[in-house]
C-alpha cells in the first residue's frame, strides 16, 4: 500500500510577481534570418536552373514563400506564432510544406558542395540535370511526409530502469511514467490526448510526472483539448511543472487550471513518498523561463529545504540545462524533456549545443542520471521527427549495486 505524503517546503513566486502572457514574444531576428535564406537558396540554387517556363517558376516560388510564412500565418490565426489555430489537416499541411522545404535546402547545399568539388576536379563549371532536382524534391517531400507522421502519432512506449544507490528496497521496481511537451493543440486535440491517457492508464505507474509544455494555445482556446487528463490516473497521483510554453500562454491561469484537472503542481516543493518506513523524495522547479517573466528566482536549494536526509531525490526539471547543479545539490535522478530529443538524427547536435549538451536519452552527469525525454508530442510550429520518436517513458527504478 502506498504511504502518505509529507510535502516539503514551497517557494512559489507571490502572484503579485506573475505576469499573464498571451501573445508571443516579438518577432526574433535570428529565425527570420534563416528563413530568409533558405528562401534565398531554394529560389536561386533549386527553381531558377530549373528547365521551366518563368510563370511556373513564379507559381513555385510564391508557393515555397507561402509555406515558410507558417509562423506568420499563426500570428494571424491566433496573435502567437506557437498556437496555430487552423484545422487540424492544415496545420499537418504547413507542417509537412515547411518541413520538405527545410530539408530540401540541406539536400540543396550538399548537391551544391558536391558540383563544387566536381568543378574543382574537372577544371570547369559542372551542373546538375533537372532529374536529379526532381529526385532532391522527391526524396524532402517523403521525409517530411513520414516526418510529420511519426510527430503526429500516439507515441509508443519506452521502458527503461534506473539504478539509485541508496534507494530503499521498499521502493524497488517503483515506477513512474513521464509525459512530457504534450503541446495540446490544433495539431494534437482532445482525440489525441484522450488515446494518451488509455494508454497511459494500461500501464498502471505508481506515480505520473508531466514535466511541462502541456499546452500551445490560451485556456479559452484549448480548455476542451487539455479535458482528457483530467482521467489520467495512478496510485500516488499525477504531478506537473510547467514549461517555457506555459510562460507564454498565461502561467498563472495554467498553472491554476491543471490543479483543477486533479494534476498537482510540483513547481518549486517536494514531497515525501514514504513505504514501510522507506522514503523517496520527488521535486520539482518551475521552468528556466520564469528569470524572463518576471518571477522569482528558481532556487533548487530551497526547493530541497527540508527533505529528509538520506532519502534518494527525483527531480523534475523541464529543461536539462541545468543538470549539473541539481547533481551538486545530490539529486539522484533529473527528468526532463523540452528538447523533443533534437527531431531529426543529426540536425539533433544543434539542439544538444543550446541545452548544454543534453538532447535525448541518458546521461551520466557527476553520477546523476539525467533522462531527457524526446516529448510525448512536440510544437506544433515544426512537427516532423526523424530518427527521434516520441515516447511514453515508463520509469523502473532499482537499487543499485553498491559494489
Amino acid at each position: 500500500m502506498k504511504a502518505a505524503y509529507a510535502c516539503g517546503r514551497s517557494t512559489l513566486p507571490s502572484r503579485s510577481a506573475n505576469r499573464t502572457r498571451n501573445r508571443s514574444d516579438p518577432e526574433r531576428p535570428i529565425p527570420q534570418l534563416i528563413f530568409g535564406l533558405t528562401s534565398l537558396l531554394i529560389l536561386a540554387r533549386f527553381i531558377w536552373p530549373l528547365d521551366w517556363p518563368l510563370p511556373a517558376k513564379i507559381v513555385a516560388a510564391l508557393l515555397v514563400l507561402v509555406a515558410l510564412q507558417f509562423h506568420r500565418w499563426n500570428r494571424l490565426s491566433s496573435g502567437s506564432e506557437f498556437s496555430p489555430e487552423f484545422p487540424r489537416p492544415v496545420v499537418a499541411l504547413f507542417n509537412w510544406a515547411f518541413g520538405a522545404i527545410m530539408l530540401l535546402a540541406l539536400l540543396q547545399l550538399a548537391l551544391d558542395a558536391g558540383l563544387i568539388v566536381a568543378a574543382v576536379i574537372h577544371g570547369g563549371i559542372v551542373g546538375a540535370p533537372d532529374g536529379v532536382r526532381y529526385a532532391l524534391a522527391g526524396v524532402a517531400a517523403i521525409a517530411a511526409a513520414i516526418g510529420v507522421h511519426q510527430a503526429m502519432r500516439i507515441p509508443p512506449l519506452n521502458d527503461i530502469e534506473v539504478a539509485i544507490r541508496g534507494l530503499p528496497r521498499q521502493f524497488d521496481g517503483y515506477t513512474i511514467l513521464q509525459l512530457t511537451d504534450l503541446h495540446i493543440s490544433r495539431l494534437f486535440p482532445a482525440p489525441w490526448a484522450r488515446e494518451v491517457v488509455a494508454r497511459s492508464n494500461k500501464l498502471g505507474a505508481d506515480l505520473i510526472a508531466i514535466t511541462g509544455d502541456l499546452i500551445d494555445g490560451t485556456i479559452e482556446a484549448r480548455r476542451s483539448d487539455i479535458a482528457p487528463l483530467r482521467d489520467l490516473m495512478a496510485a500516488d497521483g499525477v504531478y506537473v511543472i510547467s514549461g517555457n510554453h506555459e510562460y507564454i500562454f498565461g502561467y498563472d491561469g495554467w498553472m491554476a487550471h491543471y490543479e483543477a484537472l486533479g494534476l498537482r503542481s510540483l513547481e518549486d516543493r517536494h514531497i515525501t513518498l514514504e513505504r514501510g518506513g522507506g522514503r523517496l523524495v520527488i521535486a520539482g522547479i518551475t521552468d528556466r523561463a520564469s528569470r524572463h517573466r518576471g518571477h522569482s528566482i528558481r532556487d533548487l536549494a530551497a526547493v530541497l529545504d527540508g527533505a529528509p536526509k538520506g532519502a534518494p531525490i527525483i527531480l523534475l526539471d523541464h529543461q536539462p540545462s541545468d543538470a549539473r547543479n541539481a547533481a551538486r545539490l545530490g539529486v539522484a535522478l533529473q527528468l526532463s524533456g523540452h528538447t523533443h530529443g533534437g527531431l531529426i538524427l543529426g540536425i539533433d547536435r544543434l539542439a544538444a549545443r543550446a541545452n548544454a549538451g543534453f538532447v535525448s536519452g541518458r546521461y551520466d552527469v557527476d553520477g546523476m542520471t539525467l533522462y531527457v525525454n524526446n516529448g510525448t508530442a512536440l510544437w506544433p510550429g515544426f512537427a516532423l521527427r526523424l530518427g527521434r520518436p516520441s515516447e511514453l517513458t515508463r520509469i523502473t527504478l532499482r537499487v543499485a549495486d553498491e559494489g
